[in-house]
């Protein structure tokens, strides 16, 4: 089965050429090309620095990508930052093999805090329904290659809940509600950033959780604080209790397709050592082969 990794790339990618040519997205091609190159000569710089005989180029791809889609600046120095920040934080901000922010979240919300000359423009999609079921049918293909749709639809369900019970307790027609539903960065958030599947929690039901911890807390800063950005502060908040979720409700680690194929193959050979260089964001062995077997014993590779 192909790597899911390259569903999400040309979903990404026809969404920015979209927004680009249609929506008027307030990027140039000139930024898009430096941000792409930025993240990849980042990764390429964290690979060699952490003996990983690839580069990631993929996941590199992904994280610039949605970059290109979300964050809004008026000094391009900015935008390069944020691309650094996103790449090497998964490397510098990890518990026992796995990063703890998804890179594209994590590098927004650090912009977010350490300068008000970056911002994320939710409404620049606009709200036609059926861009909005385009983006959702593509990003429910992408989350099913992954095996991560469980969180995902969990998120969008009490999500829904959540904004649906406030309106009825208020007294405010659906119509309200709905027009919330129909931001195209919610989906992208739903569909592309909640659902990584390297930093949500390894079981079906820590997934569960962590997406009821996640959509609460965005419907309480949009709502209770009324802050922007709920969704970006609030994964970033509740991933820092992903290692928490993962301990109580232990299930066997993501393993990216091809890893999987490496770590088998190292294994036959006697050298586990190369087995492992081709693992969803590092490479090295001992991710490979730890994630072919889950905390129970059980074989956990996705796609294979």
């Amino acid at each position: 089965m192909a790597d899911p990794r390259l569903y999400q790339i040309a979903v990404l990618g026809s969404l920015l050429v979209y927004g680009m040519g249609w929506l008027g997205f307030d990027i140039t091609p000139a930024r898009v090309i430096v941000l792409l190159s930025t993240v990849i000569a980042t990764q390429a710089l964290c690979d060699s620095l952490s003996d990983n005989r690839t580069v990631n180029v993929k996941s590199a791809l992904i994280s610039g990508l949605s970059l290109c889609l979300l964050c809004r600046t008026n000094h391009p120095e900015l935008a390069y930052l944020a691309a650094v920040i996103t790449i090497a934080s998964k490397f510098l901000i990890r518990f026992r093999g796995k990063h703890i922010f998804n890179p594209t979240n994590g590098g927004l919300v650090a912009m977010l805090l350490l300068t008000d000359q970056v911002w994320v423009s939710p409404g620049q999609w606009g709200t036609v329904a059926s861009f909005a079921f385009l983006m959702a049918c593509l990003g429910a293909l992408v989350v099913n290659r992954a095996a991560r749709s469980d969180v995902t639809y969990a998120f969008i369900g009490f999500y829904s809940a959540l904004l649906f019970g406030r309106s009825i307790y208020l007294g405010e027609p659906l119509t309200i509600p709905l027009h919330r539903l129909e931001s195209g960065a919610l989906l992208l958030f739903t569909f592309f950033m909640i659902s990584d599947p390297k930093t949500t929690p390894d079981s079906r039901a820590g997934r569960v959780l962590f997406a009821a911890l996640v959509a609460f807390g965005a419907w309480y800063v949009q709502f209770r604080l009324f802050r922007t950005n709920g969704l970006l502060w609030s994964l970033a908040l509740w991933s820092l209790a992903v290692p928490i979720i993962d301990r109580v409700l232990p299930g066997g680690r993501y393993v990216w397709a091809e890893a999987g194929r490496a770590g088998r193959a190292g294994r036959a050979s006697g050298a586990g050592g190369a087995g492992g260089a081709g693992e969803g964001e590092h490479g090295g062995a001992y991710e490979a082969i730890r994630g072919l077997v889950g905390v129970r014993g059980r074989r956990r590779v996705v796609g294979a």
